[in-house]
């Protein structure tokens, strides 16, 4: 029974800005988000601009298309592996 659990309402921003400490934290500043399939967006982060090999736009969940990926050689490898063991 793991997880994060809140008690009582969440704070604002403003309030949570209140209680860090001055002078230790990195600027969190606006960044823009560059994916390898050519899509650039806006967040925040500390850094400038941030690198991502697969985003919303690219992401097979999203898309609906699925890349072609040879799980086949995998599981027979590791079948072939795992059957001499098991044999002896």
């Amino acid at each position: 029974m793991g997880g994060v659990f809140r008690r009582g309402p969440a704070r604002p921003i403003q309030r949570l800005e209140q209680d860090m400490k001055q002078g230790i934290h990195p600027e969190f500043k606006v960044a823009t988000v560059v994916c390898s399939c050519g899509t650039r967006f806006e967040t925040m982060s500390t850094q400038d601009e941030v690198h991502v090999e697969i985003c919303g736009t690219c992401h097979p969940f999203y898309t609906g298309k699925q890349r072609l990926v040879d799980t086949a050689g995998r599981v027979d490898r590791f079948k072939k592996k795992y059957q001499k063991t098991a044999a002896e």
